[in-house]
């Protein structure tokens, strides 16, 4: 799915040092799997988990065969958002975020042009990706929970994607606390492998990779700039 902040770009990096040493039915979670850009590289058992409910239908239903629009105009995407209750909540995920500016949850109905000036449609280009994407998502398990009420079995492979300190927010999600997820973070660590995606982390953590990357708006309203993005590690964890 088209997702703001999703690992479209980098996942051939990532995922290979991600799931370096992997041993067959080793469980593989995403607490924060988002568009599942990267979750769609590794292979079951996979769990992937979000707060966001409709994004949860969205993939669930894609993996189950649903088909979605591939043309969503400026009237439905504000009816749809302003009514989610009236649809089913696989549309409502599919167009607050595939149909949207930036890919950010209802951050505003996309509506961009191609350089030589002709119209770009987002919701084909969503639809396209997520036909492209179902059959890497089949047996795969979704479900809608907060990455920390999220049960982590021992001995997993846990690859966090979490909102960046600085960068603009999941809209409706709240105030994250970092704070709270590093120490979360560390915890899950005592009895399994974890991967987290930032710009920076607290003492105790490595890194691993990195990479300029140009990014989407973040919170001071830039419209894209450039920052280095970096996968940790805690320190002392073995790569395989």
């Amino acid at each position: 799915m088209k997702y703001i902040g999703g690992k479209g770009r980098t996942r051939k990096f990532i995922m290979p040092l991600i799931l370096s040493g992997r041993r067959d039915g080793q469980l593989y979670i995403e607490p924060f799997v988002g568009g599942a850009n990267s979750f769609e590289v590794a292979q079951n058992p996979r769990l992937g988990a979000d707060v966001n409910l409709y994004l949860i239908a969205c993939l669930q239903a894609i993996t189950s065969g649903w088909i979605p629009p591939h043309a969503v105009s400026e009237e439905e995407y504000r009816h749809i958002r302003d009514n989610k209750d009236a649809y089913a909540p696989e549309l409502v995920g599919f167009v607050g975020f595939g149909c949207s500016f930036g890919a950010k949850w209802w951050g505003g109905y996309a509506r961009d042009k191609r350089h030589i000036g002709t119209p770009r449609s987002h919701a084909r280009e969503a639809y396209s990706h997520a036909l492209k994407q179902a059959p890497r998502l089949c047996g795969a398990t979704f479900v809608t929970s907060s990455y920390d009420a999220l049960p982590i079995p021992h001995d997993s492979i846990v690859y966090c994607d979490p909102p960046y300190e600085g960068v603009t927010g999941y809209k409706g999600a709240g105030k994250f606390d970092h704070g709270a997820f590093w120490k979360w973070a560390a915890d899950i660590a005592q009895h399994s492998r974890v991967y987290v995606s930032e710009y920076n982390a607290p003492d105790g953590w490595d890194c691993i990779w990195a990479r300029n990357q140009t990014t989407n708006i973040d919170n001071k309203g830039r419209a894209a700039f450039t920052a280095v993005e970096r996968l940790f590690v805690p320190k002392g964890q073995v790569q395989s």
